[in-house]
């Protein structure tokens, strides 16, 4: 479809309506501490990393959105590669993706502790017609806990809307779901309900990248409750999510894809030199290659990265795509931690959350964020953080299905982030 055709333009504005096991020993300790630590504290998440060109083509430049599809049966038809406002701080990188033809924005309020918030809204004042807008029942310090009162759900709802200098939202999403108990919360789906009787909120939303990830998104499709599923899916992980998705859109729920770029490790893009191919580009024609996906969102920040990723939009899959990714796949099999896979985390005598540790790691080394990474390390327990790794005999090791080093990778980890 050409962006001129975008049906999304036509619209007038419408006011309507980790959770792994433990061991014994500690166990019960860090789960509470992982669960305090997201639920109250600012995650500095980014689904995706900067740009990965090192060298950008001059036939990237202009690129624009050629493709849209329907966000299930939601009447949204939402750009096939659209924006993701975790690292946002300027509105005129937002305007020139609205002119280049994305019409789909997702922002959260722990986002930039609410700055991606504000500055999405401050962007989309004026074409809030012929947008859409996603946003998460958050706050500035975190994701609402399962047992949060009605009313402060709604409270949450309503700042964001004021921040986002708007009277409704497209969609709210139950963000980082672990478990069923959070998916199906009662006082998220009472507030929700609310929310639409009083066009404040339209289309319900779940995201997850925790190991529980399948079990999330199956019984998400199941419910009946969800609109859209926000779900990691990348290049060869969760093989199980294809059919999720295939029953998702037979059921009209919208499938929109995060963590696309799995991991995007800059020591490794470094040594794709061809200035006419693009990392991003190829795991964006993979995912957008699965009919049953809506679109994705992946972090912009800059006016380079709108080039960059628009170009992948519309286009197929090629062989070169394909042999690049295996390529990616292959350097990095023994240094990438899966979201999701959560394999090592009962069998850590200490309690180690070896998948945190592994994601700030990648944000000192791979999204430029240091001071961030070292904070959130910084704010683990001494007793399970990974100076537990010194003398351990790695259990985990044994455990990881992908053969990664793990201690050795934690114990330069907490050399990396210690303060």
């Amino acid at each position: 479809m050409d962006s001129t055709d975008d049906p999304s333009r036509q619209l007038t504005r419408r006011k309507l309506l980790k959770g792994a096991a433990t061991v014994a020993a500690g166990g019960a300790a860090v789960a509470a501490w992982r669960a305090a630590w997201r639920n109250s504290t600012y995650l500095f998440l980014m689904p995706d990393a900067p740009t990965q060109a090192a060298h950008p083509n001059p036939a990237w430049s202009g690129s624009a959105v050629r493709t849209y599809r329907p966000l299930g049966n939601t009447g949204i038809h939402m750009s096939d590669i659209s924006f993701g406002g975790a690292g946002i701080s300027d509105p005129d990188v937002v305007t020139r993706a609205v002119e280049r033809g994305i019409n789909y924005f997702d922002t959260s309020p722990d986002y930039s502790q609410t700055g991606s918030e504000q500055v999405i809204g401050k962007a989309l004042k004026p074409h809030r017609d012929r947008v859409f807008i996603a946003s998460k029942f958050c706050t500035a310090t975190g994701h609402l806990p399962k047992d949060t009162a009605v009313p402060d759900i709604i409270k949450a709802v309503e700042a964001s809307l004021q921040r986002l200098q708007t009277d409704y939202l497209d969609v709210c999403i139950i963000h980082e779901v672990n478990s069923l108990d959070r998916l199906m919360a009662p006082t998220f789906h009472e507030a929700f309900d609310r929310l639409k009787e009083q066009g404040k909120v339209r289309f319900l939303g779940v995201s997850s990248h925790t190991p529980n990830l399948e079990e999330v998104m199956r019984h998400a499709v199941d419910s009946g409750r969800f609109n859209m599923l926000l779900v990691a899916h990348n290049f060869s992980n969760w093989p199980d999510l294809t059919t999720i998705f295939h029953d998702a859109k037979e059921r009209g729920v919208g499938v929109v894809a995060m963590k696309t770029l799995k991991g995007a490790k800059a020591s490794v893009l470094k040594d794709f030199a061809d200035p006419s191919q693009a990392f991003s580009q190829a795991a964006f024609k993979w995912v957008l290659g699965n009919p049953n996906v809506s679109g994705l969102v992946v972090s912009i920040s800059n006016l380079q990265q709108i080039d960059e990723y628009l170009y992948a939009s519309g286009q197929p899959l090629k062989e070169s795509d394909m042999a690049l990714l295996q390529r990616y796949d292959e350097l990095i099999t023994r240094d990438y931690c899966r979201p999701g896979c959560g394999a090592c985390l009962d069998r850590c005598p200490h309690g180690v959350p070896v998948d945190d540790i592994f994601r700030y790691a990648m944000y000192f080394e791979n999204y430029g964020r240091e001071r961030d990474a070292r904070v959130q390390y910084a704010g683990l327990p001494a007793d399970h953080n990974a100076s537990q790794c010194a003398h351990c005999p790695a259990p985990c090791e044994a455990a990881c299905p992908f053969e990664l080093p793990v201690r050795d990778k934690l114990r330069g980890f907490h050399r990396l982030l210690s303060v």
